[in-house]
């Protein structure tokens, strides 16, 4: 909980939003919103998905910030898909013919 605490206050920072402002957006005092973020109230889905609104984000990329969570409808619009991963030798020849081959 606490990267998801540490990513929700780096995003509304990084987009130079106040607490006071998101906590109006998500319809709570700044204080309270304040205690979420420093951890010491608690953080529910609910305000977890309107502080997620407030950044004009998902949830998901919120718990995985940096990263952006990327789901197929996104990239399905795409010809070429970049994979980079390491495959022993005798291996390269088979997954080569698996990704090339024509239907």
């Amino acid at each position: 909980m606490n990267n998801i605490l540490k990513n929700i206050k780096t995003i509304r920072e990084n987009l130079g939003y106040s607490q006071e402002y998101v906590a109006s957006k998500i319809g709570m005092a700044q204080n309270s919103y304040g205690l979420i973020e420093n951890g010491k109230r608690g953080l529910d889905y609910d305000k977890l998905e309107q502080i997620a609104i407030a950044f004009n984000c998902k949830v998901i990329d919120i718990i995985t910030y940096p990263k952006t969570y990327v789901d197929s409808s996104t990239i399905e619009n795409y010809e070429k898909i970049s994979v980079t991963f390491e495959v022993s030798p005798d291996k390269r020849d088979i997954l080569l013919n698996l990704v090339t081959k024509k239907e």
